[in-house]
């Protein structure tokens, strides 16, 4: 009698676990059997968990018709479902009335700029509306337009005699010009004009290994809205909005204290 795997080989079946490995059935077997027993024993715990359920379910009710209210006083829970009104809390520094400003400031400090341009530029601009300034020097930027200065300094065309175009010194103060826009708007003030222009020199750093001082300008711009004084004045103080013309009794008053002949 030839083994079984020769004659396995000869008819070319191919061989299983199973078919050389008995072991392995036997061992799956006990597997299952294990299971099935384990199962019978979980069974009659979950039915004892669920009737324990059920007794708690069955007390939690009864408490709960004990503690029933009496007739016109409402429950916990009923009181619980109703919301209650929210009670709004005043927020702090809404009572006061917002005080409006009759001008808006501007004060910086330490401006990387030349102090001999910023006291040009801020005697050019002041008594100008904002708008006006930054278009005049947007054109300095441009080089169509100078800031007149004193001093050995080449004339340019324009009513002024000496000018320069300084270019990074025009744009600081657009920036600065732009930021008190802003505040003036904020503060509610109608066609802001410049009325302070105020520049003045700063601590200078010293540059790289201390050869060099940076040059630094501190500069201030206060706006107020556009009024006219004159016209105002001229009211109160004349009826007709102009001075009376002198009459030659009083000019030859004058002439004779003074000596003129």
């Amino acid at each position: 009698m030839e083994p079984q795997k020769v004659l396995m080989r000869k008819l070319n079946i191919k061989m299983t676990e199973k078919d050389y490995n008995p072991e392995q059935k036997n061992a799956k077997a006990m597997k299952k059997q294990q299971k099935a027993v384990e199962a019978k024993i979980e069974a009659p715990k979950k039915q004892e968990s669920t009737a324990e359920k059920e007794d708690k379910v069955n007390k939690e009710k009864i408490v709960e018709k004990n503690k029933a209210p009496k007739e016109g006083i409402p429950s916990d829970k009923e009181v619980e479902g109703k919301e209650k009104p929210v009670e709004k809390k005043p927020v702090k520094g809404t009572d006061k009335p917002k005080e409006r400003k009759s001008e808006a400031m501007v004060d910086i400090r330490n401006a990387p700029v030349s102090t001999k341009y910023a006291v040009a530029i801020c005697k050019h601009l002041n008594g100008k509306e904002i708008d006006k300034a930054i278009e005049e020097l947007e054109q300095v930027k441009l080089k169509k337009k100078a800031i007149p200065m004193t001093g050995e300094i080449p004339h340019r065309k324009g009513k002024m005699m000496s000018g320069r175009f300084p270019v990074r010194s025009a744009e600081q103060f657009i920036t600065i010009l732009k930021s008190l826009k802003a505040n003036a708007i904020v503060n509610e003030i109608e066609e802001p004009v410049l009325v302070e222009a105020i520049a003045n020199q700063a601590s200078r750093p010293y540059g790289r290994f201390g050869r060099v001082k940076r040059k630094r300008t501190h500069i201030k711009f206060v706006a107020k809205s556009k009024i006219n004084k004159k016209s105002k004045a001229s009211r109160d103080v004349y009826p007709n909005g102009h001075k009376p013309l002198k009459s030659e009794s009083e000019s030859s008053s004058k002439d004779s204290r003074g000596g003129k002949k």
